[in-house]
């Protein structure tokens, strides 16, 4: 049996449809819904990760035919072996992988596929780098792709390097959806972590028009009163949201 057969038929061979069924829901792949026509066999993480480990050397050929897959663990353990194959990599391996990953931006297509994969390819690769492509992402039409240019500055954010991840949260202060909200406000949460002045200085000049969820996201490990001031800025401030 060749390699992505095999990984295929592995996964199938631990797929649980009571967990699918409630991974359907939690993923949100009703009609209209984000997740729209996602497959779930019921394999949790972790086993998806053990199955990507044993096949590390997946050609990028058989990932793309992974990404290509209507079944969500298919993408994911894609997207793990990247990671792993990333971190491998030599230099001129890496821009090949980074390419990759962008040129197939629109597979990535459900917030744990973006949050297991953006900040350890694409955010990993440009540190020390420009990030021009982030602020593009940022404004794609393509949810995914936005949520991709915030959180992969988590990488940015680990090396204390906040600018890129405070121009993107205020590229979309205004955004619609509310895994944009919850991913900005993470990032935020993040650079608060290391420097709480930057944070401040954000919430200083955004907080009022933040969306209720981010606001709450970025001030989360505040202290109660404190938590209290910022969200009384929000005193008849916007609070649109898709509910996920």
């Amino acid at each position: 049996m060749q390699p992505l057969q095999q990984l295929r038929a592995d996964l199938r061979s631990i797929a649980n449809p009571e967990k699918a069924e409630i991974l359907s829901g939690f993923f949100k792949t009703g009609k209209g819904q984000y997740g729209e026509g996602d497959i779930f066999l019921g394999v949790m993480v972790p086993q998806q990760r053990r199955i990507a480990k044993e096949y590390g050397f997946l050609s990028l050929k058989n990932i793309e035919t992974l990404l290509a897959s209507r079944v969500h663990e298919h993408r994911l353990v894609a997207l793990l072996i990247l990671v792993q194959q990333y971190r491998k990599a030599d230099i001129q391996e890496k821009e090949t992988l980074a390419d990759f990953y962008l040129d197939h931006a629109t597979r990535i297509n459900n917030w744990d596929l973006v949050d297991l994969s953006a900040p350890y390819i694409l955010g990993e690769h440009l540190c020390g780098k420009d990030a021009a492509v982030l602020f593009r992402l940022a404004v794609s039409e393509n949810l995914w792709e936005r949520r991709i240019a915030i959180i992969a500055t988590f990488a940015f954010v680990r090396k204390y390097r906040f600018n890129e991840t405070l121009g993107i949260a205020e590229t979309l202060l205004h955004d619609q959806h509310d895994l944009i909200h919850k991913a900005v406000g993470w990032m935020l949460r993040e650079v608060g972590k290391r420097d709480m002045r930057s944070l401040e200085r954000f919430l200083k000049d955004h907080a009022a028009a933040m969306p209720r969820t981010m606001l709450r996201y970025a001030i989360e490990r505040f202290t109660a009163s404190k938590r209290q001031y910022w969200m009384s800025k929000k005193a008849g401030g916007r609070n649109s949201a898709v509910v996920r």
